[in-house]
C-alpha cells in the first residue's frame, strides 16, 4: 500500500460511510412542503438554500456530540464534492469552480451561525427572522416572516437532537 493511500485511504472509506446521510440531507431538503407550505422558493437557489439548511442543522447536531464531531469535517467533504459536480454540470468552467465554491461555502458557514444564535432562543420569530435573511422565498410579499419555516426548521432541529448516533449516521433523520 503506498504512502498515499495509507494516508488519504481511511478518510475516504470513512465519508463514504457518511454517503447516506448526505443523501437523506439532500432528500429531506427536497420534500414539497418546504416549497408548498413553508415558502421557499422553487428554484436553484431556493434548493441550495434548502440543502445547505438541512446540512447545517445536520452538522449541529453532530458538533453536539464528542463522538460524531470528527465527521462533520467528511460530511462536508460531500457537501463540497456534490457542488463542486453541480457547478461543473451546469457549465461552470474550471478556473471559476474555485470561487463559487468559496463562496458557497461562506454561505454554509454563515447559515450555521445564524442558525446557532437563532436556535438557541426559543422564539420561532427569532428564527424566521434569520431563515428571512438566509432562505430565498417564493416571489410575492417578502416582508412577512416565514413563521411555518420556522417551526419546521425547530421540528426538524428537535427530531435530529432525538435521534440516535448510529441511526443519524446510517441517514435517519428522524425518530
Amino acid at each position: 500500500m503506498s504512502f498515499f493511500s495509507r494516508l488519504f485511504g481511511k478518510s475516504d472509506a470513512k465519508r463514504e460511510t457518511l454517503r447516506p446521510l448526505w443523501h437523506e440531507i439532500v432528500a429531506v431538503s427536497r420534500e414539497s412542503e418546504w416549497y408548498a407550505e413553508c415558502e421557499v422558493a422553487d428554484s436553484v437557489e431556493g434548493r441550495f438554500d434548502m440543502i445547505s439548511l438541512v446540512l447545517a442543522l445536520v452538522l449541529m447536531r453532530m458538533e453536539s456530540d464528542e463522538t460524531l464531531a470528527p465527521d462533520t469535517a467528511l460530511l462536508t467533504e460531500l457537501f463540497v464534492a456534490d457542488m463542486d459536480r453541480q457547478l461543473r454540470e451546469t457549465g461552470v468552467g474550471d478556473l471559476m469552480v474555485g470561487k463559487h465554491m468559496g463562496k458557497l461555502m461562506s454561505v454554509l458557514g454563515g447559515r450555521l451561525g445564524a442558525l446557532r444564535e437563532a436556535m438557541a432562543k426559543a422564539d420561532d420569530a427569532d428564527l424566521a427572522a434569520a431563515l428571512q435573511r438566509n432562505v430565498t422565498l417564493a416571489e410575492g410579499d417578502t416582508t412577512h416572516v416565514p413563521l411555518a419555516l420556522a417551526r419546521r426548521v425547530r421540528a426538524l432541529h428537535d427530531e435530529l437532537n432525538g435521534q440516535e448516533n448510529a441511526a443519524l449516521l446510517a441517514g435517519k433523520l428522524r425518530a
